[in-house]
């Protein structure tokens, strides 16, 4: 019996003991029955499994399908994690331990429900560099967007070395049908897929499924937009601060005769770990190791300690590079809508002497006039400004450029609005991952006890377009600010800032306009 099969055997006759019959939320699933829980208008279903643990010989294998269960699985807890080394400055901190045994999915919907309502579905990717993150922390809290009339999804990923590994050893046994590298992304179909299965029975409507997610889940966000394995599984999408130009993402191949590849690193991991050889034993070698040392030295404030590659190419999940794929057109044909923040990541090398004519060359009196209002900065903040303009800022801006220009409507945000605890430390504006409480309506979760009246009133209208936008596929309406449908002529953008929310003209727009002429110059 497997791991997964004797948890549910053992959850079955403690729901069998235990239940409460009038408080049970039961839903009848592919697999099973699962049992709920309801607190304050909302009802939740935490922890239910959409694929076996992939642990042992399922350790990289794409996510394998769950058996089903006899009894009622009680799912009113979140599971754990992915397996991970967390950190403390983490903006959204875990709310369980770490393990490798972690593929389960979460459920939020407004009390009294039924199949038949068929609400709009909101389905969260977290980020945390495909190295960090999870479903369980406190400002992912879907209950707040479900009481806007929406069903939230949220779900967990594997990570690093977990999640993202590649090796001739795997390469050979090709025990998936050419299913390789990205098994973090794989699991992130399989829960798309899940939903399109099973969300009718919770009441949601799996013909208008939004996929959102930030950071690392805005990157996952273009994946689903580029890939050939998500068409048809959902019709809006929202990617929040997740770049969309190369470079920020790994444009690095499973494998490659030509060059470098994710063979390569992870060749270097398992001689790091004292494995030798590409066949079979080594692939065996390298699934006994313990979790912990798969962990080590990958993570948002780790020390790397040997090869990690991250995402690939590996020519099924992902064919090409996600900004040549939005470049072509060829991404996912649906409303769209993409942002960052007005103090975001980036990263670049140390410039040293004239900032402008180091960096962007030809371009650097454009770049002078673009950035003059930041010319007073001291030189690493200047630097920091134009990084994140390339990395984060301007890379929303192109892929909601090149969607409108495929002829879908589109919609270009900045958030900028910076809770009142936080303004004296953050004055040059809202730092990476800080939005998302906004958008969850979880600020209280974020800055318990400190968070203002204005706090909850921006909140309020930054939630409420995203919502409108799964609701309808346009962010205007109820509760939220008025946002222009982006055109490639006036360029504009709805920024919500700490003066209130305001749609149209970008003062930006100079420093974009640049940033997207040095990405354009790189490419040719």
């Amino acid at each position: 019996m497997t791991m997964l099969k004797t948890t549910i055997a053992s959850l079955a006759v403690l729901t069998a003991a235990f239940s409460t019959p009038t408080m049970a939320q039961v839903v009848t699933i592919d697999v099973g029955q699962v049992e709920g829980a309801r607190a304050d208008g909302i009802e939740s279903w935490k922890g239910i499994p959409f694929a076996q643990p992939p642990v042992g010989d399922l350790r990289w294998r794409a996510p394998q399908p769950v058996e089903a269960w006899e009894g009622v699985y009680k799912a009113t807890e979140f599971s754990n994690d992915c397996m991970q080394i967390p950190f403390a400055a983490d903006a959204a901190p875990l709310g369980t331990p770490p393990a490798e045994d972690c593929l389960y999915l979460n459920v939020w919907r407004p009390e009294g429900t039924t199949a038949d309502d068929r609400l709009p579905v909101m389905f969260w990717i977290y980020g945390g560099g495909f190295v960090n993150g999870g479903s369980s922390p406190a400002v992912y809290d879907g209950s707040e967007l479900a009481r806007q009339g929406v069903i939230l999804v949220s779900f967990n990923y594997r990570l690093g070395r977990f999640g993202f590994f590649a090796h001739p050893a795997l390469t050979e046994a090709n025990e998936d049908n050419g299913l390789l590298g990205n098994y973090g992304y794989m699991d992130q179909v399989a829960a798309l897929r899940w939903v399109q299965r099973n969300i009718a029975a919770f009441g949601g409507d799996p013909g208008k499924v939004t996929i959102f997610g930030e950071s690392a889940g805005g990157g996952s966000v273009s994946m689903m937009m580029t890939s050939p394995m998500t068409r048809g599984l959902f019709d809006k999408a929202i990617v929040m601060s997740g770049g969309g130009r190369a470079g920020l993402r790994s444009t690095m191949p499973v494998h490659s005769d030509d060059g470098p590849d994710g063979e390569d690193a992870g060749l270097g991991f398992a001689e790091w770990a004292g494995i030798e050889g590409e066949g079979a034993e080594a692939l065996a070698a390298l699934r006994a190791l313990p979790a912990e040392v798969l962990a080590t030295g990958v993570g948002l404030a780790q020390q790397p300690v040997a090869p990690h590659s991250g995402p690939l190419i590996d020519g099924m999940v992902v064919l090409h590079p996600f900004d040549e794929v939005y470049a072509a057109g060829d991404a996912a044909p649906v409303p769209f809508m993409a942002g960052a923040n007005t103090a975001d990541i980036g990263f670049g090398p140390p410039l040293e002497g004239d900032v402008f004519a180091a960096h962007f060359g030809a371009h650097a009196d454009q770049a002078r006039a673009a950035y003059a209002d930041l010319s007073d900065l001291p030189s690493a903040a200047l630097q920091a400004a134009i990084y994140a303009d390339e990395m984060m800022v301007e890379p929303a801006r192109f892929m909601v450029q090149r969607m409108a220009a495929s002829g879908q409507k589109t919609w270009h945000y900045r958030a900028g609005y910076v809770p009142e605890v936080m303004r004296e430390e953050w004055a040059s504006g809202l730092p990476h991952a800080t939005e998302i409480p906004f958008f969850f309506r979880t600020i209280d979760a974020r800055y318990p006890g400190e968070a203002t009246a204005a706090d909850h009133a921006a909140s309020a209208a930054m939630s409420a377009a995203f919502v409108n936008f799964a609701k309808t596929g346009d962010p205007n309406g109820p509760g939220a600010p008025v946002w222009p449908v982006y055109d490639d002529t006036t360029r504009p953008v709805m920024l919500f800032g700490i003066d209130g929310n305001h749609g149209g003209e970008d003062p930006w727009r100079a420093r974009l306009d640049v940033a997207e002429a040095l990405a354009e110059s790189a490419a040719d």
